[in-house]
C-alpha cells in the first residue's frame, strides 16, 4: 500500500468518525450541543483537523443526513420485502419510516429539519436522498391508483407519514392510536 492510500484511509475513517460521534452526541444531547469544539474533544483531534474534513456543522449534519438517508433506504426496503400483497407492504412501508424517525430522532431531524447543505428534490439532489425517496416510489407506486402520478402520490404519502412523525414526536397526537393512524393512512391514500 502507497502512502498515498494510507492517509486516504486514515482520512475516511477520521471523517467516519466525526460523523459517528456527531451523531451519537446529538442523539444523547440534541444538535446545540454538537460543535466543532466538543467534537474535537471527544474525537481526540484539533479543531484545525476536523475543519480539514468538514467547513462547519452544516457539513456535519449534511453527512448524518446522507448517512442516515441510506440507512433509512435500506430499513424501508427491508421491511416491504418481508411481506405480500400492496396493502400489506405500504403498512409495514409506514410502521418502518416511522420506527426509523421515532429511534433515530436526531438522525431524522438531520435529513428533514436542519440546514444541511443538501438539495432536495433537484437534479443535484445527493445520491442518498434520492434513493431514500425510491425505497418509498417502489412500494407506493403500485397503490397510487389510475391518474395518478407514482411520483406525486410518494411525495403526498410521504408528506403524511412526516406529519405523523413530527406530530407524534412533539407530543401532539395520542400514543394510543398510532397503529390506526397508519391504517387510516392506507386505507384513505393508497389503492391497495
Amino acid at each position: 500500500m502507497s502512502v498515498q492510500e494510507r492517509k486516504e484511509r486514515e482520512r475516511a475513517s477520521r471523517e467516519r468518525l466525526i460523523v459517528a460521534t456527531a451523531r451519537e452526541l446529538a442523539e444523547q444531547q440534541g444538535w446545540d450541543a454538537v460543535t466543532t469544539r466538543r467534537l474535537a474533544e471527544r474525537i481526540e483531534y484539533s479543531q484545525p483537523v476536523l475543519y480539514s474534513h468538514f467547513r462547519g456543522k452544516r457539513e456535519i449534519i449534511g453527512a448524518v443526513a446522507l448517512e442516515g438517508a441510506a440507512e433509512m433506504a435500506a430499513a424501508l426496503r427491508a421491511a416491504a420485502s418481508a411481506v405480500d400483497g400492496p396493502r400489506a407492504r405500504v403498512i409495514t412501508l409506514a410502521r418502518a419510516y416511522l420506527d426509523f424517525a421515532e429511534r433515530n430522532p436526531a438522525v431524522y431531524d438531520a435529513m428533514f429539519r436542519l440546514d444541511g447543505g443538501l438539495a432536495f428534490a433537484r437534479e443535484d439532489t445527493p445520491e442518498p436522498l434520492k434513493d431514500a425517496f425510491a425505497a418509498l416510489l417502489e412500494n407506493l407506486g403500485e397503490v397510487a391508483g389510475d391518474g395518478v402520478h407514482p411520483a406525486l402520490f410518494t411525495e403526498v404519502f410521504w408528506a403524511a407519514l412526516h406529519g405523523l412523525a413530527t406530530l407524534t414526536r412533539a407530543g401532539r397526537l395520542p400514543p394510543g392510536d398510532a397503529e390506526r393512524r397508519v391504517e387510516l393512512l392506507v386505507d384513505r391514500l393508497a389503492k391497495a
